[in-house]
């Protein structure tokens, strides 16, 4: 099977696709500097999934992720990325101090167009948990304040929270997809 076009230029989500992956699905990541629409999570995967496949003109596997608060009704949702270089984590904790509500729910979409003009296909995980102060090291966005069951994602081992997190739950969808027949083919 060729590799699969990941297109991030995420370093961090490179290798959590590919320890979560492992060698059954290869992987060649892409950076293409992709603008975002503003609407739904899904919306905005569908979009990016579809530019990404006529910029390569083939298939193609894009992941967008959010950060819903519930007090919040959803927000910051998929426009988490600008509210963490904005706030940072601590300014996002501070977000809902005027709340008793301090649950939230990790979403990582990923979208996967065979090629140009083919409508994407979206496989999502989610992941509930609560937004609590800082802990662990800050390598990767927000995890250091997402915890689910007593440990913020950041304080997690690898290997635990590759088989438990929002990507993890996607990305286990896209590999049942890709297991049919079918798909594969696509790939070839």
């Amino acid at each position: 099977m060729k590799p699969i076009i990941f297109v991030t230029g995420n370093h961090n989500k490179v290798a959590e696709v590919k320890a979560i992956l492992g060698d059954a699905i290869p992987v060649q990541n892409l950076a293409l500097d992709i603008p975002e629409i503003q609407g739904t999570l899904e919306e905005i995967a569908r979009d990016k999934c579809q530019r990404a496949a006529q910029i390569i003109n083939g298939p193609v596997v894009i992941e967008d992720s959010a950060l819903e608060f519930n007090a919040m009704k959803g927000l910051p949702g998929p426009y988490i990325k600008y509210f963490l270089e904005s706030l940072g984590n601590d300014g996002l904790n501070k977000l809902l101090d005027p709340y008793e509500d301090r649950s939230a729910e990790a979403v990582c979409t990923f979208a996967f167009s065979a090629g140009p003009g083919k409508e994407p296909l979206l496989f999502q995980g989610r992941l509930k948990g609560k937004i609590v102060p800082s802990r662990g090291p800050p390598i990767f966005g927000w995890e250091p304040i997402f915890e689910h069951q007593g440990e913020t994602l950041a304080e997690m081992e690898h290997d635990k929270k590759n088989k438990l997190s929002h990507r993890y739950q996607a990305l286990f969808e896209f590999q049942q997809w890709l297991s049919q027949e079918e798909p594969v083919r696509l790939l070839e």
